[in-house]
């Protein structure tokens, strides 16, 4: 046999690695749904959604490693860094769901198993396409050098992570102080306004919807929070560039995707509406929204 041969050979038995251990993490994440739908339809709940879906993603990015035989410090670092993100914000939202207790995306989802199940299958496919860079990377032997490629998409994950966890806790403290949410007073001042006089109460502080957030960073992008969850997806693309080669590059659908989700169909479309039916009367909100940027930040001179 030669030297050609054995290389083909190799390169066709690496495909046929990859290959297989991308259809056991699809497989996976798809059983992991499923059963999560299940219990979830059975006790007609959505807490703990989101949370299993960031813990699949932690597990995914630990089984392609191991399935996928690379043991390289990038594989590592890259494996660290989605563990990180999971950590972080299925902790978060779990907390979050936990005090509000309820998601509004599920208001007429949670009580109809067949659109829940959609919900859950819908969840899976974006994980898997979310994470197919990092599933790539964790499948591929090769030990290439670390070189720029790495430390621009690991610096392009820090910047977005720390956006991302700012941005949370920024609004997560601006809820819970008394003086942005609506208190019993008010509503009890505003119905009596509305018993006695029969006239819609337009006094300032008396808004049964509560303030918007405008400060930190949501005062250079109206969602810094999606602006940080892509930029960590595309980092961790650039980074796992560094060993593609021909039609892995696609991957790049990865960030893509996210983008596309977040800013077309299940996260900013639906905020903003929300958001509009909330404040949309109020100058104060109508002039954030002229002076403030969609997604993309941009410095305030």
């Amino acid at each position: 046999m030669t030297g050609a041969q054995i290389t083909e050979l190799l390169a066709e038995l690496q495909d046929m690695i990859m290959g297989s251990t991308l259809a056991k993490c699809a497989l996976t994440d798809l059983g992991i749904q499923w059963a999560g739908w299940a219990l979830a339809a059975a006790f007609r709940t959505e807490k703990f959604y989101d949370l299993a879906g960031s813990g699949t993603f932690i597990l995914l990015a630990h089984l392609s490693r191991i399935w996928g035989g690379a043991s390289h410090t990038r594989q590592k670092v890259q494996t660290g860094l989605v563990t990180a993100w999971g950590l972080r914000l299925g902790t978060f939202l779990f907390l979050r769901i936990l005090k509000d207790g309820h998601d509004r995306r599920f208001n007429n989802v949670r009580d109809s198993p067949g659109t829940f199940f959609v919900y859950w299958s819908v969840q899976a496919a974006w994980i898997f396409m979310t994470l197919l860079p990092t599933l790539m990377l964790n499948t591929e032997r090769r030990n290439v050098p670390l070189g720029p490629r790495d430390y621009i998409g690991w610096t392009v994950w820090g910047i977005g992570f720390a956006t991302e966890a700012i941005a949370d806790q920024q609004k997560w403290l601006f809820k819970r102080d008394p003086d942005n949410a609506v208190s019993k007073q008010a509503c009890y001042s505003k119905q009596t306004l509305n018993a006695l006089f029969g006239v819609k109460n337009r006094l300032s502080g008396l808004h049964l919807q509560g303030k918007f957030i405008q400060s930190g960073l949501w005062a250079y992008s109206r969602h810094p929070n999606y602006f940080g969850e892509i930029l960590q997806w595309s980092g961790l693309w650039v980074s796992a560039t560094s060993v593609m080669q021909g039609p892995q590059y696609l991957s790049v659908v990865s960030p893509l995707f996210v983008w596309f989700l977040l800013r077309y169909i299940s996260g900013i479309p639906i905020l903003e509406k929300q958001a509009l039916k909330k404040w949309g009367s109020e100058p104060a909100f109508q002039d954030y929204i002229k002076n403030t940027p969609l997604l993309w930040p941009w410095p305030k001179f």
